[in-house]
């Protein structure tokens, strides 16, 4: 997307990337563009956007992750200081709604006990059946030029435990700045 969120007047470049990177290019020069700021997501990022939603006078970039988050970077203004010995007051707006989150939470969390419990109660029935429940799998095996390898990407709605990778020729796995696997070799017998 383009938006000026930096509020200079020229609008800036927000890319989101299949790797969970966040960028923000300005447009200084007439030559290339410059990368103004980054943010890391865990998951790739299937779509952004820049305008203002929360608030009033502070613009955002939303941007929506492959499993379905929304995520939101915002210009306001995070913490407030207060000068010495004076006490941080909320406005009623704020006290609202975060007596309104609260309120939200707590039925929230009654309701995953409920489940919870019905879920565990249908379970421990004799007519309960078990399923392997069905998993969209993104993948990518992409041709990285510049050293002659392969980056195979897999992303999945929920927690990878263990991934096998099987070959008949010899493979070298090479390690990567975002990875956080540990890789165990086995040989194979070729019978």
């Amino acid at each position: 997307d383009s938006f000026d969120i930096l509020g200079d007047g020229v609008k800036e470049l927000l890319v989101g990337r299949d790797d969970g990177m966040i960028e923000i290019y300005n447009f200084e020069s007439a030559d290339d563009p410059v990368l103004r700021h980054d943010y890391a997501l865990s998951e790739s990022i299937a779509s952004i956007q820049g305008g203002c939603v929360g608030k009033d006078g502070y613009d955002e970039i939303l941007a929506a992750t492959y499993s379905g988050w929304l995520t939101g970077l915002t210009t306001e203004p995070v913490h407030r200081e207060g000068g010495s010995g004076e006490e941080l007051k909320l406005s009623q707006e704020m006290q609202s709604k975060i007596s309104s989150l609260r309120n939200e939470l707590e039925q929230l969390q009654i309701k995953v006990l409920q489940e919870r419990e019905k879920y565990q109660q249908s379970s421990q029935s004799s007519t309960a059946v078990s399923s392997v429940p069905a998993f969209s799998v993104n993948d990518k095996f992409t041709l990285n030029k510049d050293d002659a390898s392969y980056s195979l990407i897999l992303e999945v709605q929920t927690a990878i435990d263990n991934i096998l990778v099987q070959s008949d020729v010899p493979l070298d796995l090479l390690d990567v700045d975002k990875n956080s696997a540990v890789v165990s070799f086995s040989s194979c017998d070729s019978e």
